[in-house]
């Protein structure tokens, strides 16, 4: 299927779409801020630049866009067939650099947490319940 828009006005699209501060991620922002949890936003000295950052906890989480980081078996993690040779490298690289950095930040003794955008469109409350287990889970381990 070819593409709906021109190259100029996708170029356009494209520009406007944000990485920080995006609509998922300030929903979990403020789920966790009505749970209590305090926060750093994207700390740049860390790989990968996370979403959030939880420092008493030694915890991050990601938010990921289901396109962007192509998010496998979800109905947006599909590599788009107009101008494939593009975006199969694009969105594959997305990914080993995700898995890299998630690496990193576990050598560094961080512990990792992903949120993908469809499962905020599903059940927040399960999304809600999964952070709360995983943050005490680590404060258990980082008193």
């Amino acid at each position: 299927m070819t593409d709906i828009w021109t190259k100029e006005k996708r170029s356009e699209v494209m520009s406007l779409i944000r990485s920080n501060n995006t609509k998922p991620e300030k929903i979990v922002r403020s789920m966790l801020h009505r749970m209590g949890f305090r926060f750093r936003l994207h700390r740049q000295d860390l790989p990968g630049h996370p979403d959030i950052v939880l420092p008493k906890y030694r915890a991050v989480i990601f938010i990921h866009g289901c396109f962007w980081h192509y998010h496998r078996g979800c109905r947006d993690g599909k590599i788009p067939q107009s101008n494939y040779d593009y975006w199969e490298p694009k969105l594959k690289g997305n990914v080993r650099r995700d898995k890299e950095n998630l690496v990193a930040l576990e050598n560094a003794g961080w512990n990792t947490f992903v949120i993908w955008e469809c499962e905020l469109k599903k059940d927040l409350p399960r999304v809600q319940e999964r952070i709360r287990s995983f943050l005490e889970m680590n404060l258990s381990k980082n008193p």
